[in-house]
């Protein structure tokens, strides 16, 4: 197994037939709730852990998520209020290296990611067709359709749940059972 890409690397779509836009939005619904769960019951060593060689703790791909998911959220709403926008790429390690990705608790990553997604499923819910084939400029890859930025938002939440939960595996690090905390975000779909 790839430990970098435990569910597989991911697979740019075209485009994205409505059907299953609503099967990623709940993926976005549910990806707060997976990484609560991923990490619950970890205690501060295991949190400090690399999910693998060379990779990020725990920790950091906590908050990594809340960083990365922050900036979609703004990316689509650039793009559903402006022409093809040119949105600002950032250095994600850079990001990961800094003192509060490295030290904050990772509750607060998660009680910002439960807000965040129920506000971004609140605004996925009710766009059409042609919502979703609004762009986005990004430096490195490109025009990207919102549609296709769901499909990639979706695998983000699972692949980064995957690293954690896969380390808790190798490491025998058991899961005391699933507490989904009720959360707007898991509500909304």
């Amino acid at each position: 197994m790839d430990l970098s890409y435990p569910i597989g690397k991911f697979e740019w779509p075209k485009a994205v037939a409505p059907e299953e836009r609503a099967r990623l939005i709940g993926e976005i619904a549910a990806a707060p709730a997976r990484l609560r769960d991923a990490v619950e019951g970890l205690d501060e060593g295991q949190l400090d852990t690399p999910y693998r060689e060379g990779g990020w703790t725990v920790r950091q791909v906590v908050h990594h998520v809340a960083d990365s998911h922050m900036n979609s959220f703004i990316r689509f709403r650039l793009a559903l209020t402006e022409d093809e926008p040119l949105i600002t790429a950032y250095d994600q390690d850079q990001w990961a290296g800094l003192e509060d990705s490295r030290k904050a608790p990772v509750e607060t990553s998660l009680r910002l990611l439960e807000s965040l997604h129920s506000r971004w499923v609140a605004m996925l819910g009710p766009l059409g067709e042609s919502d979703f084939a609004r762009t986005f400029r990004h430096p490195e890859l490109g025009v990207l359709r919102l549609d296709t930025n769901l499909a990639l938002y979706a695998w983000h939440g699972r692949h980064h749940a995957a690293h954690i939960t896969g380390l808790r595996d190798r490491m025998g690090w058991k899961q005391t059972g699933t507490t989904r905390r009720p959360s707007a975000a898991s509500n909304s779909v």
